[in-house]
C-alpha cells in the first residue's frame, strides 16, 4: 500500500483560481524544490521569518501545524517543505488518508466537493502513490481533482496515462483533472531559468485542464513577459493574476492594484479568499 508524507489534510473552500468558492478537501504533501523567500520582500531581499520560527521549534518544539506562527513574508506554507518542520508531517497510508478524508467531508460524501492536491510541490515525489489513493473504493464518487503545482515537475509516463484514463468519459459521470500552475515570478526570489518551464506546463495540457496563476505585486514582476514565453511554447490556457500576501495587512496593500493591472491587460484576476475570510490560518 502506498504512503504519502502529509503536511495538512483539511476541508475548506477553494480560495483561488478556477474553483474559487468550491468546497474542497486539501491534501497538502510535504516537500518542495523551491523556497519562495522573496514574497513580500523588497526586490533582491529574502525573508528570514521561517528561520526564526525554526529556532523556536528547535528549543520548544511545536506539536501540530495549528501552533505554528503565520508569516507575512516568504512562503506562507513554509512548514510543508522546510525539513526543520518535517516531524509535524506524518507518513500516511492511502487507507488512512481516505478514512481521514471521509470524516471531514459533510455527510461523509464527496457530493460537490473536489480534491485539491497541493504542497509544497505535490508532483515532486508522490506521483507513484496517487493512483493507489484515487482507486480506493471510497474515492469512486470524486469528480474533480486539482493539482496545485509550481510547474517544474514532469509527469511520469505512467502517471500521465493514469490521469488520462481516470478522466475518460466512460464513467457514469464526468470527471476532470486540473493543473493550477503557480509559476514563480521574480518576486518569489527563485531563479527564472529554474522556475519558468513552459515545456513542462504545456505537457500538463495533455493530461488535464491547465491554467497559469501568477502571484505578483507590481508590473515589475514581468507577468506579461512571462506569459508570452508560455504562449510561444504552445500554452493555450488562461492566466490568473493574484496579489502577494500571506497575511491580510500585506494582501490588502496590493490586491486592488493587481486586479486593475489584470483588467487593463485582459487577464483574469483571482482573489485569495483564505486571507480575508480565514486570515490564512493553517487548515483553511
Amino acid at each position: 500500500m502506498s504512503k504519502i508524507k502529509i503536511a495538512e489534510l483539511f476541508y475548506s473552500i477553494q480560495g483561488e483560481g478556477r474553483y474559487m468558492g468550491v468546497p474542497s478537501v486539501f491534501l497538502r504533501t510535504f516537500g518542495c524544490n523551491f523556497k519562495c523567500a522573496g514574497f513580500g520582500m523588497p526586490r533582491g531581499e529574502l525573508s528570514k521569518e521561517a528561520e526564526s520560527i525554526a529556532i523556536i521549534h528547535d528549543n520548544l518544539p511545536f506539536t501540530k501545524y495549528e501552533e505554528l506562527p503565520l508569516v507575512s513574508t516568504g512562503c506562507d506554507s513554509y512548514a510543508s517543505w522546510d525539513p526543520r518542520f518535517k516531524d509535524l508531517s506524518p507518513m500516511l497510508t492511502s487507507d488512512a488518508i481516505v478514512e481521514r478524508t471521509m470524516k471531514i467531508l459533510p455527510n461523509n460524501q464527496w457530493q460537490d466537493a473536489h480534491l485539491v492536491i497541493t504542497g509544497g510541490e505535490p508532483l515532486l515525489g508522490w506521483q507513484r502513490a496517487y493512483p493507489d489513493l484515487l482507486e480506493h473504493p471510497k474515492m469512486f464518487d470524486l469528480k474533480e481533482i486539482t493539482f496545485e503545482t509550481n510547474g517544474t515537475q514532469k509527469l511520469t509516463p505512467d502517471f500521465k496515462n493514469y490521469l488520462q484514463q481516470w478522466a475518460k468519459p466512460t464513467k457514469p459521470f464526468h470527471r476532470e483533472v486540473t493543473f493550477s500552475v503557480s509559476a514563480k515570478l521574480s518576486c518569489s526570489g527563485e531563479e527564472r531559468h529554474e522556475a519558468i518551464r513552459p515545456d513542462i506546463v504545456c505537457e500538463y495540457q495533455e493530461a488535464g485542464y491547465t491554467y497559469l496563476k501568477f502571484v505578483c505585486a507590481t508590473e515589475e514582476d514581468a507577468a506579461l513577459e512571462t506569459l508570452d514565453i508560455y504562449r510561444a511554447e504552445g500554452f493555450t490556457g488562461p492566466c490568473y493574476l493574484m496579489p502577494v500576501g500571506g497575511v491580510e495587512s500585506v494582501y490588502t496593500l496590493n490586491n486592488r492594484r493587481v486586479a486593475e493591472f489584470a483588467m487593463k491587460n485582459g487577464l483574469r484576476y483571482s482573489d485569495r479568499l483564505q486571507v480575508p475570510l480565514f486570515k490564512n490560518e493553517w487548515g483553511t
